[in-house]
């Protein structure tokens, strides 16, 4: 009998959410573009990445750019499963959820395509078993959302035995950035006025500070501190303690402060284990190794590899370590100074993945290293080295030799160097590319988007 009000509860709770979904105004936002496809035929495109990066966003555009298409707003339902009237939700309750959907839109069944998109969907138990079901009952499109650690690549493709198509959201490209603060974007990059570019390489500096997720645009220092700050509290307790019942929180917080603090530094297990023994903290090394993996799942940092052609030379190597946003850089750094260096690293790092590259770092003979070895998903190589300013003949040199030197083991790849002043690149090697970083993060977003100037939606329906 107590299940039966339950249910008639959640239930009656289904309804009202879902009719107030469909009649709700489209939200104002800044578009996200993708360099691959969202969507899979016979798939469903799981939404992923860090908390406050724009997933709940990203659906709401998706569901608007249906409806340009020319698709009606009934066939457009959202659902957001962390509204508190949905608490306590269970499997079951999604199939009334569709019923309901279908006795208001009768017409609709197995004639139109439905649009489906289910937000935070991961606090309703058993949910990839539904999702499974919908698509192969119903003609369906399906995206869902849920917390970074709820979704991850291998548990999607466990839960949905080949179901979804895994898209990932990061805080704004610079692109982004530049379209959200209505910076107007150059149409051609190799003729551009010496006036735009001082604008852009302005705007690039302003955005290695500040960051890129959306919610801490246009704040002053201290709130977007305090809003970043809150951002990697709830990653750590949600994401990493409460899922995966950690209970050495002090070490953990420990580890987060030194990998935020330290974007770009070789990080070692073996050393900061020490370290943590030194200051009286016990933890064991089998437990860092599974609280670095547990941060890089829910998108917090993002870690990089030494490249090497044997398993055991991979493993052995340091890590290094990037924070999955630059703002978050002068929150957790000691030094005291504005390190644009470090933040502009950490960028291209995220940019590359962005991109679809798989990245690691390399380390050459001469004990060297180049900061980014990136490869395309067709093979092509491109070792890159990022240093905001050239302007010291020693730091100019050693960039050159570590890309001279890593060409001896990658003969195949091109060479790059991505700097901030680009007049301070002097001398340098006819056969490696020198890129001003502000065009280098526009290079392949130029030109390939129908969005207007100012990339926001207008919020009306035609």
């Amino acid at each position: 009998m107590r299940r039966e009000q339950n249910t008639g509860f959640s239930h009656s709770r289904l309804a009202e959410h879902l009719a107030d979904a469909l009649a709700a105004p489209w939200p104002e936002l800044t578009p996200r573009k993708m360099l691959h496809r969202v969507t899979f035929p016979g798939k469903a495109t799981a939404v992923v990445g860090m908390r406050r990066a724009g997933k709940t966003t990203f659906l709401h555009q998706m569901r608007y750019i249906r409806h340009e298409q020319g698709i009606a707003r009934e066939r457009l339902p959202y659902i957001n499963f962390e509204d508190e009237r949905l608490a306590g939700l269970v499997v079951e309750d999604l199939t009334v959820l569709v019923e309901e959907y279908y006795r208001r839109f009768p017409a609709l069944r197995g004639r139109e395509t439905v649009t489906w998109c289910f937000d935070e969907i991961q606090v309703v138990p058993g949910w990839e078993r539904f999702v499974r079901r919908l698509l192969d009952s119903e003609k369906v499109e399906i995206f869902v959302s849920g917390s970074s650690a709820a979704l991850l690549s291998r548990e999607i493709a466990t839960s949905m035995r080949g179901r979804a198509w895994e898209v990932v959201i990061f805080p704004f490209s610079f692109e982004e950035y530049l379209r959200h603060h209505g910076v107007p974007l150059p149409q051609r990059l190799d003729v551009l006025p010496a006036r735009e570019r001082s604008l852009l390489e302005g705007a690039l500096r302003d955005y290695l500070i500040i960051g890129g997720f959306p919610e801490a645009q246009g704040f002053d220092a201290n709130t977007r501190h305090r809003l970043l700050l809150d951002y990697v509290d709830v990653a750590i307790l949600r994401d990493v303690v409460e899922r995966h019942g950690v209970s050495n929180v002090v070490s953990l917080r420990w580890l987060v402060r030194h990998l935020l603090g330290n974007p770009g530094a070789l990080f070692s297990v073996e050393k900061f284990h020490a370290a943590l023994r030194s200051q009286g903290l016990a933890v064991g090394r089998d437990t860092l190794h599974q609280l670095l993996r547990y941060l890089e799942d829910c998108f917090l940092v993002r870690l990089t590899w030494v490249e090497a052609s044997s398993e055991r030379r991979r493993m052995v190597n340091p890590r290094k370590a990037y924070p999955v946003d630059p703002g978050f850089i002068p929150i957790f750094d000691r030094s005291g100074k504005t390190n644009i260096g470090h933040a502009l690293e950490t960028a291209v790092r995220v940019e590359l993945e962005r991109r679809g590259m798989e990245v690691s770092y390399v380390r050459t003979r001469d004990g060297l290293e180049v900061d980014f070895l990136a490869r395309s998903l067709e093979g092509r190589e491109a070792l890159i080295q990022v240093c905001a300013d050239l302007s010291d003949g020693a730091t100019r040199e050693r960039e050159i030799r570590a890309l001279q030197g890593a060409a001896e083991e990658h003969p195949q790849a091109s060479f790059h160097l991505i700097t901030m002043a680009l007049e301070s690149a002097r001398n340098i090697p006819k056969d490696i590319h020198v890129h001003n970083a502000a065009l280098w993060f526009l290079e392949p977003w130029i030109d390939k988007s129908r969005l207007n100037q100012r990339g926001h939606f207008s919020g009306r329906e035609d």
